[in-house]
């Protein structure tokens, strides 16, 4: 993937990942299309990539709100001729037990993490198709590979993410789409902040071990390398990642390990 000169459109672009990810892109002079809930945070996203050489178009919608997401995709694809990369950075977490979660709870995790996710792609993927190829950016989580206290629909949505879109790059390989599946661990993010316990309302607390997690420029500049690679799958974060690797290929050490992981 070559940026210059390409149209990206980056979700969850007002903060952490997301915010990381356009600023680096910029750099590389290409045209971004800037969306999240927070108009007044993507102006100013949106400044710092006019200044690093890059145009910038920002269009505001809710990821867990259809009708947000569908005036949104009317609106870009009525404007651009073409989508180079999508990229998705939008989404919120989970600080809650199981025992403990109201359905309501696990449905508004759904809606925005998968279902938004998906609808915003499925509303582009015929475009992308349709001009030659494009890639596809999901952020999902090293959650997304196995399960852990506090975090059961959180976990469920980014494993359904893998599904989904490991089977959608299966489908389009003659029809040039890439997918690169974003895997992180602990990043320096406001991510468990505003992650939502048992009642839907914001955690409001920096975890520990995410306040001690990779900086979030360094983690986008990873990301950036090796989305231009089209890796298909990106992990990156500490220590933290040699789950993924026990989850593989020591199950029975997983399971002994997962349960005993503080919930907070």
């Amino acid at each position: 993937m070559n940026f210059k000169g390409k149209t990206v459109w980056i979700t969850g672009a007002s903060s952490g990942i997301g915010r990381a990810v356009a600023i680096e892109l910029s750099l590389k002079k290409l045209h971004l299309i800037l969306s999240g809930r927070k108009e007044n945070a993507l102006n100013e996203v949106a400044e710092i990539c006019h200044k690093n050489g890059s145009t910038t178009r920002v269009v505001p919608f809710d990821l867990g709100d259809e009708n947000s997401i569908r005036e949104a995709a009317k609106t870009v694809l009525e404007q651009e001729s073409k989508i180079d990369g999508l990229y998705h950075f939008g989404g919120i977490s989970q600080r809650s037990f199981v025992s403990e979660t109201p359905l309501s709870v696990d449905l508004k995790i759904f809606e925005v993490n998968f279902f938004g996710t998906i609808a915003l792609t499925k509303m582009v993927l015929p475009t992308m198709i349709k001009n030659g190829g494009a890639q596809i950016g999901v952020t999902t989580s090293i959650v997304g590979k196995f399960g852990i206290p506090y975090r059961s629909s959180y976990s469920a949505t980014k494993q359904a993410l893998h599904g989904f879109f490991e089977s959608l790059r299966a489908e389009n390989v003659s029809n040039n789409i890439s997918v690169s599946m974003i895997i992180p661990g602990r990043i320096k993010t406001n991510i468990s902040i505003n992650a939502i316990g048992k009642d839907g309302k914001s955690h409001s607390k920096m975890d520990e071990g995410q306040g001690a997690g990779m900086e979030v420029e360094k983690a986008a500049k990873i990301i950036v390398r090796k989305l231009q690679k089209e890796r298909k799958e990106i992990l990156l974060g500490g220590s933290e990642l040699i789950m993924v690797h026990i989850r593989r290929f020591f199950p029975r050490l997983y399971y002994y390990l997962s349960s005993r992981v503080k919930p907070l």
